[in-house]
């Protein structure tokens, strides 16, 4: 005689099979990243972990914003330097999309200027490039789990800035003030690109490269073209 579908016993089996099923769930990971050996390093080290897998990757703006949309991974993990487009960028616009996949910010941009930009714009962590990619797959697992992953430094430097009001670079090179677009024409500026470079790279006209550039300059209270110019090689020097 079969047992009733309603019996204790199926009942119990039923939701032992549904955690376990939980338990094992793999979450799918998408990886986006100009450089291909990159992106094929980061598959290949997800591919050991019984948790995580590689659901797809991208390499520019619009690929991954439209990806990350259909697909809706998980956890993304996301470049700030795109072939075409800006990583915080592409954060802000899947945030503004209502998107509910976590997302990892992984750079080699500096992490005190960086971060927190990152946070506010909607990614839950952030981690640098120089470390080690078991560390990577750890901070992959903690967005995964709700949480917020910075290194301990950018974790105290943070904290300082948010709760003591200590910390906060008010020297006249400071960027803090510096919308996370206009940062962008800035280290791009830097990096020797002109108006037009600019323009084509962030996908926006050059009149309006020539506005954000106007706003650096009243900002960081610079009186030419030519100053910001060598500011910001200076800056790219320094910081990468």
């Amino acid at each position: 005689m079969l047992p009733s579908p309603n019996s204790p016993n199926v009942l119990l089996k039923s939701v032992t099979r549904t955690r376990a099923d939980l338990a094992q769930r793999v979450a799918k990971v998408f990886i986006v990243d100009d450089h291909p050996a990159t992106r094929d390093g980061l598959a290949c080290r997800l591919a050991l972990e019984p948790d995580l897998e590689t659901c797809g990757e991208a390499a520019d703006l619009a690929d991954a914003l439209r990806d990350v949309t259909e697909k809706q991974p998980d956890v993304a993990v996301i470049d700030l330097g795109l072939r075409r487009g800006d990583g915080l960028d592409l954060v802000t616009r899947l945030k503004a999309r209502g998107c509910q996949t976590k997302m990892l910010v992984w750079s080699w941009r500096s992490e005190t200027l960086y971060a927190e930009r990152a946070l506010r714009a909607g990614a839950a962590g952030y981690i640098g490039k120089d470390e080690a990619t078991s560390t990577i797959v750890d901070a992959i697992r903690h967005v995964l789990a709700g949480d917020v992953y910075l290194s301990p430094h950018m974790m105290g430097v943070i904290v300082r800035r948010n709760v003591t009001g200590f910390d906060r670079d008010v020297t006249p090179d400071s960027l803090d003030d510096l919308s996370n677009r206009e940062l962008e024409v800035f280290r791009l500026t830097g990096q020797g690109l002109d108006t037009a470079q600019v323009a084509e790279q962030l996908h926006v006209s050059p009149k309006t490269v020539e506005t954000y550039k106007a706003r650096i300059k009243e900002k960081l209270g610079l009186d030419s073209g030519g100053e910001m110019l060598f500011r910001a090689m200076r800056w790219v020097i320094e910081n990468g």
